[in-house]
């Protein structure tokens, strides 16, 4: 399995999986995403996204949901052994590739020197 992958394994798809970070979930905020992490011993990476209604309508909910999963399976080596939740917030419609990749690259980056990795 490539680096380019992203295998069901590696994703949180059910909505337990997703109610999971309402209770004692880490957050770090950025311009136009929130990250939610909850770090599990000897676990895969796994990851999740969310993006409401209030950030646009279907089509643009789904184009950042593709933009998030492009930067998963383009930067794993920047995330740590955890349960992670992207949620998009405002103004996340109005990014590229290369600015959400960049915002989030900055923000997982400083994830892993908070953690020691």
């Amino acid at each position: 399995m490539s680096c380019s992958d992203f295998p069901k394994a590696e994703r949180l798809r059910r909505r337990p999986e997703f109610l999971q970070f309402n209770d004692g979930a880490s957050k770090m905020h950025t311009p136009h995403f929130l990250l939610l992490w909850k770090v599990k011993d000897g676990c895969a990476t796994r990851v999740g996204f969310t993006v409401s209604k209030k950030v646009g309508n279907a089509v643009i909910r789904n184009s950042i949901k593709r933009r998030l999963r492009e930067f998963y399976r383009q930067n794993k080596p920047l995330f740590i052994s955890a349960d992670f939740n992207i949620v998009a917030k405002k103004g996340a419609d109005l990014l590229d590739f290369h600015q959400i990749s960049t915002e989030l690259a900055a923000a997982f980056g400083r994830l892993r020197k908070k953690h020691g990795h």
